[in-house]
Order: C-alpha cells, then sequence, then structure tokens
C-alpha cells in the first residue's frame, strides 16, 4: 500500500495545496518511490482548472518539492512571475510547452534538476472524493459565498450570471466531490472565511476527512488509486506506474 499512499499524497497537494502536512508524513516515502534512486528527488506539481474552465491550461498552483534523506523542502512560486524566456507569467508556461517547458522554466528559477512533474485538475479531485462516497467534513465556521465562480461562465456577458451562491453550516456534514470542491476553494465570503488562512484551514479539513475515511473503510483503496490514476498527468515512467499494486 506503500506506492498508492505516495501517489495519493501527492495528488492531494495539488488540489488543496496542504503539501507540509502530507510531505511531513509521506516524504521519505515519496523518495524511496524513485527508481533509480537519487541523493535528491525533485518534484514539481501544478493544479490547474481543466476542461470547462476559463483558461483551463493555467496553473493556479506551482509548488517545488525538494527531498532528500534529511529533509523535505516545499516552495510555493507565485503564478505571476514574469518570466521573459516565454514572454509571459509563469502560470502560462503549461499552456504553452506542457510539463517539459515549465519544468525547464523551473529549474531556471530555482537553480537544481527537476526529474518529475505532476498535474491534476478540478475534475480528478471530485473524482477522489466520489470515489470513497463522500466525505465527513466538521465545518468549522458557517459562511456564505456569493461570488462563486461557475465554470463555462466566466465570459458570460451578464456578470451576476457568472457566478453562484454556496452556502455551508457550522457542525458535520457529508460532502460529495462537488461540495467539497466548492469548500476548498471558495475565497470569497464575508469576514474571517473569506481570508487565505480560513481556506487553508478548510482544506486541511477536507485532507483530514479523506484519510479518516480510508482509514476506516481500508476496502475503498482500490476506488481511491483508480480515480487518482485517471486524473493523474505525470512524467513518471509510466512502467512505474504500471507496476503499482494496492496491497504492496
Amino acid at each position: 500500500m506503500r506506492k498508492v499512499n505516495i501517489i495519493i499524497a501527492i495528488v492531494l497537494l495539488l488540489m488543496v495545496g496542504a503539501g507540509t502536512f502530507l510531505f511531513s508524513v509521506y516524504g521519505n516515502l515519496v523518495k524511496s518511490f524513485i527508481y533509480p534512486p537519487q541523493e535528491n528527488v525533485n518534484i514539481l506539481v501544478l493544479g490547474k482548472g481543466g476542461v470547462g474552465h476559463e483558461a483551463p491550461d493555467l496553473t493556479d498552483t506551482v509548488i517545488f518539492i525538494s527531498i532528500s534523506d534529511k529533509k523535505i523542502s516545499l516552495i510555493s512560486l507565485p503564478r505571476d512571475i514574469w518570466v521573459p524566456e516565454i514572454r509571459a507569467k509563469l502560470n502560462s508556461a503549461y499552456y504553452w510547452g506542457k510539463l517539459p517547458l515549465t519544468k525547464t522554466t523551473v529549474q531556471k528559477m530555482v537553480g537544481v534538476p527537476i526529474q518529475y512533474g505532476l498535474v491534476i485538475d478540478f475534475s480528478g479531485f471530485k473524482k477522489i472524493v466520489d470515489s470513497l462516497g463522500g466525505v465527513e467534513v466538521e465545518v468549522q465556521n458557517a459562511f456564505t459565498d456569493e461570488k462563486y465562480p461557475i465554470a463555462g461562465k466566466e465570459n458570460d456577458s451578464c456578470m451576476p450570471c457568472r457566478y453562484e451562491t454556496v452556502k455551508f453550516k457550522k457542525g458535520k456534514q457529508i460532502m460529495d466531490g462537488e461540495t467539497a470542491l466548492k469548500f476548498v476553494r471558495s475565497r470569497n465570503a464575508e469576514g474571517d472565511e473569506g481570508t487565505d488562512a480560513a481556506r487553508a484551514a478548510r482544506q486541511q479539513l477536507v485532507i483530514d476527512a479523506i484519510k479518516n475515511k480510508v482509514v476506516s473503510n481500508p476496502w475503498k483503496i482500490l476506488a481511491l488509486k483508480n480515480a487518482v490514476m485517471q486524473s493523474l498527468e505525470t512524467d513518471i515512467d509510466s512502467n512505474v506506474l504500471a507496476g503499482i499494486r494496492v496491497f504492496d
């Protein structure tokens, strides 16, 4: 099950941006997963909107991860960094040249080689949650976001038509993939829940909910693995991925 956990950890990092927690748990496993063994393993992880979203190949999440025997370092790179070589912002590198160009671009920024890259989109996150039959999340604070973007309507001439209102009550509730995505992405609520800190806290709640669901229902691991593998774009050798088994 070790290798499956590695892939799950990386995917969750991409989707909800809580890498410090996940890689503090799985970092050494990620390093041991790479073949052939290397002193340092550097991974670029990208999160994008995907099909049905405005500019689906622009990357909202760009994280450089370096894993050694002694520590795990994560650098979250601002998406709006100007890159002279491509005459565009960093978040458009994937649009222009997919993983190869993005890896080359970030390598020049950080000054070290990047061996591997991984990409996932919003639909992948929803598949992961739905593969588990939903997750139970304890909402800490009720909030309402009246400007949650509707996929595919970003350029609607009717401004109010671009958004929907999402509401969450305080307390435990079962969330499917769509609901969980809204919960972790919402950024326009009034008050404290509209802050980046609150959004990060909600993301952590969903990670914990996914972890708890898998721990309490280990037979769900196969479905989770399938959802992850269907949603992941990576340049890790296909033979390595094909060798991943649920119960190693």
